[in-house]
């Protein structure tokens, strides 16, 4: 049964965040990663309620997919309680006063980060423990300080529910402010939300129409706020002949298993798969999807997006069927098997719009292209997105070489023979790309430099040191890692 916040609630909850706000930014690192740790703590604790739950809402599988999801859950908050310690993040920096300075006498200036302030979640469906109430955008703005106000996606409001209070909870017996965390449940209590002059910044994962809608909103207030959408992404991979005659049977059975992994509902599935003419690996390719079994969606919406947007694929000129999926056509859950289709480079570029966008669900279009230029012609016209793959072998060098100003261009993350559905969460972890990747492509949503989302720079002149936060007070009681005068 679909729940909404009413607009008693609602604004019971934005004051609450508001008011959580100051001693949330004045908690030391310290209690903000102790904070985190209970969570993470509480939600382990909770895995035989939160799994199932989790399995009835989205379809699931409650083992390996949704424990191995909490399980990465828990370890993000516990990464961002690390980034805490660590102290980097701050970008602490210190220049003293100097009369010498070459441009003139120089004041002492210090830098630091500090919390944005109320944050507005709104949770993915696809991910409904990674990406959702508890995951990597909630870790990352309590993590600098930021209370969070998190929309719950309808596909799962129960988990959601739950999920919210034990987070709750976890917190305040932790010794973080009343209104640190809630949830609310509906899209115009989104919207609403995201309106309210409370609320200093939004992160989003989804569609790219809603989340285009969300991000005008939030440029177009009064006050405009800093949105973090991460949108859609087609991934492309590209494999060149050597890999082809090297290791061509594996590759188009790892393509086929990224591509229609979680009924290929996620945003880094390979949506296009750019092979050299006359690569011979029809038959594995056709082979490998026949034996990829049923799998369901994870909602009547998106099943029934998914179905439309396969019919609008197959009604392009030049794209032809290799392999036909199963689905009755309903727009219901259950069923789903993979499609694969085909077409050559100069059919793709006449494709139009279509075989450009992003299909979520488990289909894919493989590309033929004849030499280098005709790919790189592709590639030109790609739309951004999360990530861009290459499968070569190292005596290409000169070839490939060729290819990553194009594919640099166009993702946010490059793979080497490898695959893009696998996301690990590091500090070197970039999860992000041009739009419409993302509505900000200097930033990640997976991976420790996510927090920098949350965080804005101040600058303080000339105050004395007892009147200087703790991270910029001379003593450097927290330890942190600093510039000083230039040096690290």
């Amino acid at each position: 049964m679909s729940q909404e916040t009413d607009r008693v609630t609602l604004e019971e909850i934005l004051a609450a965040a508001a008011a959580a706000a100051s001693p949330a930014a004045a908690a030391t690192p310290a209690e903000r990663a102790r904070w985190l740790g209970a969570v993470a703590d509480a939600l382990d604790a909770a895995a035989e309620e939160l799994v199932p739950l989790a399995h009835a809402e989205t379809h699931l599988p409650a083992s390996p997919r949704l424990r191995g999801e909490l399980n990465r859950t828990t370890f993000q908050l516990r990464l961002f309680g690390k980034v805490l310690a660590d102290g980097e993040y701050l970008g602490a920096t210190v220049d003293h006063a100097d009369l010498q300075w070459p441009m003139g006498a120089r004041p002492d200036i210090r830098r630091v980060l500090v919390p944005l302030g109320p944050a507005l979640v709104f949770a993915a469906s696809n991910f409904p423990f990674a990406f959702s109430v508890a995951g990597g955008d909630t870790a990352s703005a309590l993590a600098a300080g930021c209370p969070v106000v998190l929309k719950a996606h309808p596909g799962h409001e129960e988990l959601s529910t739950r999920t919210g209070q034990i987070v709750r909870e976890a917190l305040v017996a932790a010794g973080a402010p009343e209104g640190m965390f809630d949830v609310i449940h509906g899209v115009e209590v989104g919207v609403t939300a995201l309106k309210d002059p409370r609320i200093a910044v939004a992160a989003f994962t989804g569609s790219v129409p809603g989340g285009r809608a969300l991000f005008d909103i939030a440029v177009s207030r009064p006050v405009p706020i800093p949105f973090y959408g991460e949108l859609g992404s087609v991934n492309p991979v590209v494999v060149t002949p050597g890999a082809i005659a090297a290791r061509g049977e594996t590759i188009a059975k790892g393509y086929v298993g990224s591509f229609s992994l979680g009924a290929g509902q996620f945003c880094t599935k390979p949506g296009l798969l750019f092979l050299p003419e006359g690569h011979g690996l029809d038959d594995v390719l056709r082979e490998a999807v026949g034996a990829v079994a049923a799998q369901p969606m994870l909602n009547d919406r998106i099943a029934s997006g998914y179905e439309h947007k396969l019919r609008e694929l197959r009604a392009v000129p030049g794209v032809s069927v290799v392999v036909a999926g199963t689905a009755d056509g309903t727009g219901d859950v259950s069923g789903f098997t993979p499609t694969l289709l085909a077409t050559t480079a100069k059919q793709f570029l006449a494709g139009g719009a279509v075989v450009h966008e992003e299909c979520f669900g488990p289909a894919s279009i493989v590309v033929t292209y004849t030499d280098q230029a005709e790919l790189l012609d592709v590639l030109a016209t790609l739309e951004p997105g999360l990530t861009a793959t290459v499968h070569g072998e190292e005596d290409e060098a000169d070839l490939v070489a060729g290819l990553l100003p194009a594919l640099t261009r166009i993702a946010g993350r490059l793979l080497w023979n490898d695959w893009p559905t696998g996301v690990t969460v590091s500090w070197a972890q970039q999860h992000g790309g041009p739009y419409p990747a993302t509505t900000a492509p200097t930033t990640t949503s997976v991976g420790t430099a996510a927090i920098e989302r949350f965080l804005r720079p101040i600058a303080w002149q000339g105050f004395p040191d007892v009147l200087l936060p703790e991270a910029l007070r001379e003593a450097n009681e927290w330890r942190l890692p600093r510039r000083t005068d230039g040096m690290r």
